[in-house]
């Protein structure tokens, strides 16, 4: 059997490291991939938003499939172009990654059938934004309708903070693009925040573990908003109960209404989740694996990930059962200097096998290269990502920040309290009579 896995990142590292422990015993091809993925698959170098390349990869190699792990192919029609090929490829369809792509029609698709979510309002025009911020309550939410490397969405505490969030869209500054074309504006929800993984094949599903991510670059949840500075799994706030209502009022709803659209979902669904009081709503849609999610779901999965890939493909998920988790996990991201915002590259990276070798830990590769003398270094803003795994999530995260102690670069940054709140949970429902 022949994969291609489409993708570069550490999300992309952990999807292969899994595949390749299938017992089918896989051949992996990864376009264009990392120095850690290089390790354990054939890495080719053709860019993941390079469609026709990497249709004509796909035909040129004869896979039997192809992973897709970013969102951007998804969103420029990868998977239609494959199927025009007739190879399968597990994604949505570019009608369909519109959940992600396009948070109005995101929205509109949750209002139409009532689907739980953050009340909204969609704008284009700078000045009819800036009088609906100046009269709505607030807190508010702005968000760049399209895709923005997860840093489209900005929380705003004071109307002040929402103005800015405005005109950096919509104004002249136009820091998302064209993806800030169409700005959305959502209530303030709070909770407890929790990521639930779906694999769906169009009609059924099956979930994957839970976890917990955080955004912000600093302890405390402090500091700007990033891709994410590590997460935790499985997530202790989502209960069975929690499970449940995700199930019965989220997901399914939301696999119904894609098919009476027309546009039936395939693929990961990523349902981003706020436990408010009135129960779970939706925060945003992603049409893929999270990243750092991925990390730690996916070393914890009980399941052979090549068997439920062509389950999904052959809509043969009606069949597959996913046990829950035994294990626990946690990844902490290890960052360049300047991160999120200009970051320093080159950064030569020590100690990764050291801490590989520590018991339950490996590290993923995420924005990593060879120089010229063949020494790995820095090469993105989120370089490594530290996994940990154990019993328990305490466990977990004592492995994790082991395998930190071991590596180092210049300028590395990292948060030193991910899962410290998923960890208080487990004290406070343990003291709970």
């Amino acid at each position: 059997m022949k994969i291609l896995v489409v993708g570069s990142g550490g999300r992309e590292h952990a999807i292969v490291k899994k595949l390749s422990q299938s017992v089918h015993a896989p051949q992996i091809l990864v376009a264009p991939g990392n120095p850690g993925i290089e390790a354990m698959a054939t890495c080719l170098d053709v860019a993941s938003d390079d469609i026709d390349g990497l249709v004509g990869l796909a035909k040129e190699q004869v896979v039997d499939w192809v992973f897709v792990g970013p969102e951007v192919p998804l969103s420029m029609g990868l998977v239609d172009r494959l199927g025009e090929a007739g190879i399968p490829a597990l994604g949505p369809m570019q009608s369909a990654a519109r959940l992600e792509s396009s948070k109005a029609f995101s929205k509109n698709i949750m209002a139409r059938y009532d689907i739980p979510t953050a009340g909204y309002s969609i704008f284009t025009n700078l000045d009819e934004l800036l009088v609906y911020l100046s009269e709505c309550p607030i807190p508010v939410v702005v968000k760049a309708s399209g895709l923005a490397a997860g840093k489209g969405a900005v929380v705003c505490m004071t109307r002040e903070e929402a103005f800015s969030a405005a005109r950096q869209m919509l104004g002249d500054d136009k820091i998302f693009g064209s993806a800030g074309d169409e700005v959305v504006v959502e209530e303030f929800l709070q909770g407890e925040e929790a990521s639930i993984f779906v694999l769906c094949d169009g009609a059924r599903y099956v979930l994957l573990p839970s976890a917990q991510d955080h955004k912000r670059l600093r302890d405390g949840d402090q500091g700007p908003n990033t891709g994410g500075m590590g997460a935790y799994s499985p997530a202790p706030c989502v209960t069975p109960a929690v499970l449940a209502s995700v199930c019965q009022n989220i997901v399914e709803p939301t696999l119904r209404a894609m098919e009476q659209e027309g546009c039936p979902y395939k693929g990961i669904l990523y349902v981003g989740i706020m436990l408010t009081k009135t129960g779970p709503k939706v925060i945003e849609f992603n049409c893929r694996l999270g990243d750092p999610e991925t990390q730690c779901i996916l070393p914890i999965l009980e399941a052979d990930l090549v068997d439920l890939c062509q389950a999904a493909l052959a809509g043969r998920l009606g069949d597959v059962h996913v046990p829950a988790p035994r294990k626990a996990s946690a990844i902490v991201v290890l960052a360049a200097e300047g991160y999120p915002g200009s970051i320093r590259k080159g950064r030569k990276i020590t100690g990764i096998d050291a801490a590989n070798e520590l018991e339950g830990v490996q590290v993923l590769h995420a924005g990593t290269s060879l120089d010229p003398e063949g020494n790995l270094v820095s090469s993105g803003g989120r370089v490594l990502g530290v996994v940990g795994i154990g019993d328990g999530l305490q466990q977990a995260v004592d492995h994790a920040y082991c395998g930190v102690g071991a590596v180092s670069f210049e300028g590395m940054q990292h948060r030193t309290d991910i899962a410290a709140r998923g960890l208080a949970m487990q004290i406070g429902s343990r003291l709970t009579p």
